[in-house]
């Protein structure tokens, strides 16, 4: 405040002695602060991944398509830093950087929920039926054990195997090679 009188009469001083005075420097302020950018990316892998749904996982995702952030221009093909991280109902994936050039920068954002599923290794056909077959043989073996061995009790007891097999699956996240992932700066 004190600075700012100073400078003041010195420019009231010099104007009326006839100098022209010399005008405070402006201090630049970004005009395009952008805070909420989308970034489509996409995971950098061949394979399919299937991730715990309570476990994090550190990867990097590869930038899809340009933007800017900040005002700092990223390009096709950066690299987007951070981990799927365990959230109700799945993972959330968490941006902490991005690397263009061979320059790192901090990065903000995250992904929307990356829902769970049971795990389709574990639900395909051949497990279906195996689980069938494995509750078809303890149902003879309950009927065995009453005496008397029916069709019922082989059927109840496929029936059975296929939906405690569905239900012990695990709950896993799957993550396609191609599948794009949008990233929500904050």
């Amino acid at each position: 405040m004190k600075s700012a009188m100073v400078s003041g009469l010195s420019a009231l001083l010099l104007a009326s002695a006839g100098i022209p005075a010399i005008a405070a420097p402006q201090v630049a302020v970004p005009q395009n602060k952008q805070t909420n950018a989308s970034l489509r990316t996409a995971i950098r892998q061949d394979e399919t991944l299937y991730l715990d749904n309570d476990t994090a996982y550190e990867y990097n995702l590869r930038l899809e398509s340009e933007t800017t952030v900040d005002g700092l221009r990223l390009p096709v093909g950066s690299i987007v830093r951070g981990s799927f991280e365990p959230i109700d109902g799945g993972l959330q994936y968490v941006a902490n950087s991005v690397e263009v050039s061979d320059r790192i920068y901090p990065l903000s954002a995250a992904s929307e929920l990356l829902a769970d599923q049971k795990d389709p290794r574990q639900t395909d056909t051949g497990d279906i039926v195996e689980d069938a077959a494995i509750g078809a043989a303890g149902g003879v073996l309950i009927g065995e054990v009453l005496g008397d061995v029916d069709l019922w009790e082989v059927i109840g007891g496929a029936a059975a195997g296929v939906i405690v097999g569905n239900t012990t699956a695990p709950s896993v996240v799957v993550i396609e090679p191609d599948e794009t992932i949008v990233l929500y700066t904050r």
